[in-house]
């Protein structure tokens, strides 16, 4: 396992005791689809394709809410990956008490353990998407869909990164250049995170089949309040800049042998 994944894995396994664990059940007990920091629905974004009859996979999936309201939606088959054994217990505890049937695979999202063109929807909401190295995943992502699948992310937009110092909260101040956010160290934790700029990120997706349907900039509501534990950001920058973003991309359907597509994963 490459060291950024260890590091993650421990970062997620504190963040799990302090937080995550505590809230699963209740992000599981939801009924509507709700992004983000901020909760926004899903119906007011529309980020995501009808899931009914659909085959799934989450990459990065913590505790798999997001997992628990796609079965409920109507998705066939839905896969949960994650590289921390904490989140993972915690996602099968819930999975166990509300019967929906996912199946959950310990692995890296960079390296996932399946067939390919298994899946016609490939999804990440703060996992893969921040967590895994883009050159890797988003191949990965292409492998395991479908010709004709689509793949939706949620992430930090970039705005919001460069504007992130060190340590403490996101502010008006530029803190480090764009040119250097593909990977992130941060000096208050043990995390490593990468932030491709929206043109590099356009263009992998490109390099990879991807054709890019939308990309939503996600705002604070208007009665939003600070996260109780994702606090980064303060809520009232967030009303005026995007704090997240959604892309949203097709694979598109060429011939698995050809060179474009070979050429594309390798």
């Amino acid at each position: 396992m490459p060291r950024h994944a260890q590091r993650n894995r421990e970062a997620w396994t504190a963040a799990n005791a302090a937080y995550t664990d505590a809230e699963a059940r209740s992000k599981w007990s939801q009924t509507e689809i709700r992004w983000g920091v901020w909760g926004v629905p899903e119906a007011q974004l529309r980020a995501l394709p009808d899931v009914r009859g659909l085959d799934v996979i989450e990459l990065g999936c913590g505790t798999a809410y997001f997992g628990a309201w796609f079965k409920r939606g109507g998705a066939r088959r839905v896969v949960g990956v994650d590289v921390t054994p904490a989140q993972l217990e915690t996602a099968r505890r819930c999975d166990a008490e509300f019967g929906l049937g996912l199946e959950l695979i310990e692995a890296n999202a960079e390296r996932v353990p399946l067939a390919d063109a298994q899946f016609d929807l490939a999804f990440s909401e703060y996992g893969a998407s921040i967590w895994c190295d883009p050159d890797l995943w988003i191949p990965e992502a292409a492998r395991l869909l479908r010709d004709g699948g689509e793949l939706t992310f949620m992430r930090n937009s970039t705005i919001s990164t460069v504007c992130a110092p060190d340590t403490g909260r996101v502010d008006r101040q530029l803190h480090r250049p764009q040119r250097d956010l593909r990977r992130i160290e941060w000096t208050d934790d043990s995390s490593v995170e990468f932030h491709q700029p929206a043109g590099d990120m356009l263009r992998l997706l490109r390099a990879n089949g991807f054709e890019v349907l939308d990309l939503i900039e996600v705002y604070a509501p208007d009665d939003a309040r600070d996260h109780p534990y994702y606090d980064t950001v303060p809520v009232e920058w967030a009303r005026s800049w995007p704090a997240e973003e959604i892309w949203r991309a097709r694979l598109r359907p060429v011939p698995r042998h050809s060179t474009e597509r070979a050429a594309a994963l390798h």
